[in-house]
């Protein structure tokens, strides 16, 4: 019998990714995103591309009665979750006054609350069956300060925080967790966060998602805790270690500065597409 990997945000980016990742290692896949319509279009690929069950589920997990219609159908189904891949999120960028406060909420609801929410539900029989995976799609933004990114690090960091203590409790349970922190990545992240022209998509090393996907399933199944995928998100993440966190934050303030416009020659889908290819 084939396992059961459920992927959020699984219609683009990362989620997309991991969700082919999933399914081509011949794991049957509930992808989890708002709109039903895609999710159709990518089932039907899923099935013909890698001849695993694809179930879908529209749901927007902002809202609290997602949670109830995700467990109905897996247990109409009589699908057990093996997987738990808490992957949707999005970012804002801007000063803090100048972004209304809805926006902050929103990502507080999506990038934290509905992680809770989900882990809460599957991780119960997870730990009646003694057995199961949990993978956090966290970032290396979680280990520091991000002036005009402020309330997204802070999500971001919640994860590091919650997965790595969630991991201790777990032990000798039969479940691990896993957060896979990127840095850059080609998805929709940066234009939807207002930061296509930023010096961190423009001039920075930037991953496509293939290869975080990649990493971050490699990661899961080997139990680690952690996942940076990449040299240069490494280096730089025991390299901030080492700095104040003011010197981080002014770092990063840096980084999320929009790039002087003739060093503005990336577009969205560059990195993807060469990975593609």
């Amino acid at each position: 019998m084939k396992t059961v990997s459920l992927i959020t945000g699984a219609s683009s980016g990362i989620g997309l990714y991991l969700a082919h990742e999933f399914a081509g290692h011949r794991h049957n896949v509930v992808l989890v995103a708002p709109d039903e319509w895609e999710l159709n279009t990518l089932a039907n690929q899923f099935r013909s591309q890698h001849q695993v069950e694809v179930h879908t589920i529209a749901a927007d997990l902002e809202e609290p009665g997602s949670f109830e219609r995700i467990q109905s159908y897996l247990a109409e189904h009589g699908l057990t979750v093996d997987h738990l891949v808490n992957n949707a999120g999005h970012g804002r960028r801007g000063k803090s006054w100048e972004i209304p406060i809805e926006e902050d909420l929103s990502m507080i609801r999506l990038n934290i609350e509905a992680v809770l929410r989900l882990t809460k539900l599957l991780l119960p029989p997870m730990i009646d069956r003694k057995n199961g995976r949990i993978l956090n799609t966290a970032s290396i933004a979680g280990f520091e300060p991000g002036p005009l990114l402020n309330v997204y690090h802070s999500t971001k960091a919640f994860i590091l925080s919650w997965s790595e203590a969630l991991a201790i409790e777990l032990e000798g349970t039969g479940v691990t967790v896993t957060a896979l922190c990127p840095g850059p990545t080609d998805t929709d992240f940066f234009p939807k966060a207002g930061m296509e022209n930023v010096r961190g998509f423009q001039q920075a090393k930037v991953m496509a998602p293939q290869d975080v996907a990649a990493a971050g399933y490699e990661g899961m199944m080997q139990e680690k805790l952690f996942v940076v995928p990449g040299t240069v998100n490494k280096a730089l993440v025991m390299s901030r270690r080492l700095l104040s966190e003011e010197a981080q934050a002014r770092l990063n303030l840096k980084f999320y500065e929009e790039s002087p416009p003739e060093k503005r020659t990336r577009m969205r889908g560059d990195f993807e597409k060469a990975a593609a290819t």
